[in-house]
């Protein structure tokens, strides 16, 4: 085994309010796209269930995470994480101080699809905040890691 491969991967935490959405999207892009030098999970501060909406615009671009569960940062407590990226600004004011003792907290927030949709006349009209953000993940997922290394 090279020392290439003998590489542990980067430990990062997407951190939402409920894990429903947001944090959701984000472990299921760095496990499609970043599995080879990222071990992705997701928690919430508290838990919220997996948006249906954020499972179909998931699929849609071919990355399937209706298999998740909606969990605490409790369920993950024990996970000597290098990072924790919170993608919502509640997530980021009240991260448990835990969290951030031994990893870095990261803010990259992003707009809320739920609460865009809230008001929309129509199932496309509502799957449009999703669409968008969906790929604005995507985009910073592509980064990883190297753009939080030095955070």
């Amino acid at each position: 085994m090279s020392s290439a491969n003998a590489k542990e991967k980067t430990k990062i935490l997407f951190l939402c309010t409920g894990n429903s959405c947001r944090s959701q999207m984000a472990e299921g892009w760095a496990r499609a796209l970043k599995s080879d030098v990222i071990e992705a999970w997701s928690a919430g501060i508290e838990t919220h269930g997996l948006n249906p909406r954020a499972v179909k615009v998931m699929a849609e671009a071919g990355v399937d995470i209706s298999g998740h569960e909606s969990k605490t940062t409790e369920a993950v407590k024990d996970i000597p994480f290098d990072h924790v990226v919170t993608v919502c600004g509640h997530a980021h004011e009240t991260c448990p101080m835990w969290l951030g003792g031994k990893a870095p907290v990261v803010h990259v927030g992003f707009d809320d699809p739920p609460a865009l949709a809230k008001n929309a006349q129509t199932e496309e009209e509502a799957l449009a905040p999703y669409r968008r953000v969906r790929d604005e993940i995507k985009a910073f997922i592509k980064k990883l890691p190297d753009t939080i290394q030095d955070e």
